[in-house]
């Protein structure tokens, strides 16, 4: 039973830790909380198991053509329910624009999928069942994967640099004559890609289904609340440790209740730390 908790927890962890991350590459990018994050992670599953399952591509094309499809809906996101309203944000329009996208895609995926969960392929055919099954394990490598990756790519390259610079001070980045616009949306499409990985590693355990977008978009903003806004590395232990307790409350108590469980040690951390375990409050030149 602890085993199970553990494969379990940790690899559910690791997606929310990967949706999170997700929901911080958009808004570092933009200062805009893209509600979207979820449905990214929900494409990354229906998108694999359409390209390979169902077209019958090899799964390493199927995984690059899903990254692509992913990565461009990050770029219409930018578009579409973003760039709109980056001049109001201080009347938080963002939260009705992105939505009102995620919605869409949501709906959009319903009607032209299957209302129904459909099956996710064996990608590697390692384990049948058990806690050493890929469908725990691979959730994990994922996410180790995207994070040295997102450290690689910040602290060692001048695109990464040029994210970190817009992420500190757009105005500032602008002034020294970095194209901010490109770069926004080079984001979002960074951050779609994240979010397809997170579908694709999870789509033996989660299957392909349009109402995941939902319950990842809250999940996944869940790491994000209990680390700090902006902060991966918080992200990520918020996630894992989310997944853990989660899966401990389903075995433990069960049904709605370990939902209630989650929704009560969530407010009580905020509650107690507003600004995340991990965040720190920044003071605002005027």
């Amino acid at each position: 039973m602890l085993a199970s908790i553990l494969a379990s927890g940790l690899a559910i962890g690791a997606v929310y830790a990967l949706i999170g991350i997700t929901y911080n590459t958009m808004y570092t990018a933009s200062r805009v909380m893209s509600f979207t994050a979820g449905q990214l992670g929900m494409l990354g599953g229906v998108l694999g198991s359409l390209f390979i399952l169902r077209l019958g591509l090899p799964a390493a094309i199927g995984f690059v053509v899903t990254l692509i499809a992913c990565a461009a809906i990050g770029v219409v996101t930018e578009i579409v329910a973003v760039r709109p309203v980056l001049g109001k944000l201080d009347q938080h329009l963002y939260v009705l624009s992105t939505l009102a996208f995620a919605l869409m895609i949501q709906q959009v995926t319903a009607i032209e999928w299957s209302t129904e969960p459909q099956p996710f392929p064996r990608l590697l055919g390692i384990g049948n069942g058990g806690p050493w099954d890929e469908k725990f394990w691979l959730p994990l490598v994922a996410c180790a994967a995207v994070t040295g990756g997102l450290e690689f790519l910040y602290r060692r390259t001048l695109v990464g640099r040029a994210f970190l610079a817009i992420s500190e001070d757009n105005f500032a980045a602008r002034a020294l004559g970095l194209p901010e616009r490109n770069l926004r949306m080079a984001s979002y499409a960074l951050a779609g890609v994240v979010g397809g990985i997170a579908g694709f590693a999870s789509g033996e355990l989660l299957l392909a289904f349009f109402a995941n977008g939902a319950m990842l978009n809250f999940y996944g903003f869940v790491p994000v609340a209990l680390g700090g806004l902006g902060n991966n590395r918080g992200a990520i232990i918020g996630g894992i440790a989310l997944g853990l307790f989660q899966q401990a409350a389903n075995f433990t108590v069960g049904g709605v209740f370990s939902s209630v469980a989650v929704f009560v040690v969530f407010i009580v951390v905020l509650l107690a730390a507003p600004q995340g375990l991990f965040g720190s409050s920044r003071a605002r030149r005027v």
